[in-house]
């Protein structure tokens, strides 16, 4: 059952489903990434549909995915997304997920990848010269944590 779990939230994800995605988190799930180092419960769900949004905005996105190893509890995945950051800058991500399977849902996400990386193709010169210096690296995961919380912000009911 698990393996189900975890095929549908990568089809999700290639299809840009937030939704979707967020459907496959247990209410108390965890998630953490270089950018998003402590997520909680909705924050997760929202976060992917804040991440889906702008990448089908862009119109430029490709995610290739290979499960490495799955059983009833726990699954690693390696995937690789292409897509344009900020609406202009191309981004080669790939990434190794160690997930967490409890009740037939996803209830811990680890995402590992190097930050620096990532922030050299996503931020440009900045991300070039500053991506290594933990200072930068915890001034983008605030700035990320704020357009999570502004986007969690207008997403509530009124």
């Amino acid at each position: 059952m698990s393996e189900s779990v975890i095929r549908g939230f990568y089809e999700a994800f290639a299809r840009l489903d937030g939704a979707a995605m967020a459907a496959s988190y247990h209410p108390q799930v965890s998630f953490s990434d270089p950018v998003f180092p402590d997520l909680r419960g909705a924050q997760v769900g929202s976060m992917w549909r804040m991440l889906s949004a702008a990448a089908a905005a862009s119109n430029q996105f490709k995610l290739d995915y290979r499960i490495l190893m799955c059983d009833e509890r726990k699954a690693m995945v390696r995937w690789q997304a292409d897509y344009r950051y900020a609406g202009n800058r191309k981004v080669r991500n790939s990434v190794l997920s160690t997930l967490t399977i409890w009740d037939d849902a996803i209830v811990r996400h680890v995402d590992e990848f190097p930050f620096w990386r990532w922030s050299r193709q996503a931020l440009g010169t900045t991300g070039w010269l500053c991506g290594w210096a933990p200072p930068y690296q915890r001034a983008v995961q605030r700035a990320a944590q704020r357009r999570l919380e502004l986007f969690m912000a207008r997403e509530a009911p009124p």
